[in-house]
């Protein structure tokens, strides 16, 4: 199937989503001209993995059918079970509205909790006042794996496109429980999996094109043990007794900047700008950037501990809420709440009254009721 086959269906699909005419499925049973092109749009999406088999192209495509249609009737057509199917596994970005695709879209916000335990998260995530769309992507979920509930929880800060973090949204955690040592070794398994992923990235860097991402991920084993891992800015913060502990370390080009030039780059600071690597990146450390990956870091720093009483509430944000939020302003907000989802609404709503321009995003769990 062509590319311009598949631009004119969509196109079709738009401009005519608000005719009434009516025509009929292969079952015979009628349906409006908008249903009838939602229709042919799934019929692209399975055509297109057919064909290509990647996740990618499912992320994309399920995006084309969100954004010309409302949410309310996919729902309707499909059923909830099919939609899971097709996006709830690989996205992680639904709510019990069947909120719409983070990308594209100016906001996205919703919750859930653990099936055998008090755990609870929610997230919100806002598009900043950039001209680009959304690139900002998280994953919020549990899983139960081995006889084991994991709760997996990440946010991917994207730059110069979102195909990146979309890219991680999908296969990171996907690679992380891959590992056969995951169960033994936690953390060689994510530094493994951090290094293959970003291998993967670089090697289809003409299909995900120049862009890169920062990622923070968080996984909690039984309730009890939980590991944290990150490249670049995006940051996680766990309130132990009302105390904030950052339990990651910011990868800045000033930090590192013995690691850069040591590479063959070099760390600008021109006046009211940030440090940058080669005069382009704000983090020393960052999935993708194929242009920059010969003076760039990819291996996480990771940390763990085991949860205790005093444990209440962990944040996981992109940069958009750092820059003007302390770690301890961020927990002090966040405990607020019993419902973690209100808490990371009112963290997103917080960083815009504050005037943060680029995207915010966050995901916050309470571990106790």
């Amino acid at each position: 199937m062509s590319s311009n086959t598949t631009t004119y269906y969509v196109m079709t699909a738009k401009k005519k989503e608000e005719e009434e005419e009516t025509s009929k499925t292969p079952h015979g049973t009628k349906t409006t001209n908008k249903e009838h092109q939602l229709i042919l749009s799934f019929e692209l999406i399975n055509e297109r993995l057919r064909i290509l088999g990647a996740g990618l192209d499912l992320k994309f495509w399920s995006r084309v059918v969100y954004q010309e249609f409302d949410v309310e009737i996919l729902v309707e057509l499909v059923g909830t079970a099919l939609l899971n199917f097709y996006f709830m596994d690989s996205l992680c970005c639904f709510n019990a509205s069947y909120s719409k695709l983070v990308g594209g879209r100016s906001s996205s916000t919703g919750k859930g909790r653990s099936n055998v335990g008090l755990v609870k998260f929610g997230f919100s995530l806002v598009k900043g006042k950039a001209n680009h769309p959304m690139e900002d992507y998280h994953v919020a979920k549990f899983v139960q794996l081995q006889g084991h509930e994991l709760g997996l929880f990440a946010i991917y800060d994207g730059h110069l496109g979102e195909t990146v973090p979309a890219y991680l949204q999908k296969h990171l955690f996907s690679n992380i429980l891959k590992e056969e040592e995951f169960w033994v070794d936690p953390q060689r398994s994510i530094s493994k999996a951090y290094e293959k992923t970003d291998q993967a990235i670089l090697s289809h860097s003409s299909d995900l094109g120049r862009g890169g991402s920062t990622a923070v991920t968080a996984i909690l084993i039984n309730g009890q043990r939980l590991w944290v891992a990150n490249v670049g800015d995006s940051r996680a913060v766990l309130s132990t007794a009302g105390v904030a502990v950052q339990m990651t370390t910011d990868h800045e080009p000033n930090t590192e900047r013995g690691s850069i030039e040591d590479k063959g780059g070099f760390v600008s600071n021109m006046p009211g700008d940030v440090p940058r690597v080669n005069g382009q990146l704000a983090v020393s450390r960052a999935f993708g950037d194929k242009s920059l990956k010969s003076h760039l870091r990819s291996d996480p720093d990771i940390q763990n501990t085991i949860l205790d009483g005093r444990s209440d509430v962990l944040v996981l944000a992109s940069d958009g809420l750092w820059k003007v939020m302390s770690n301890q302003e961020a927990v002090d907000i966040a405990r607020k709440f019993k419902d973690p989802q209100k808490a990371a609404k009112q963290l997103t709503a917080e960083a815009l009254k504050r005037d943060s321009k680029d995207d915010i995003s966050c995901v916050v769990v309470r571990f106790r009721g």
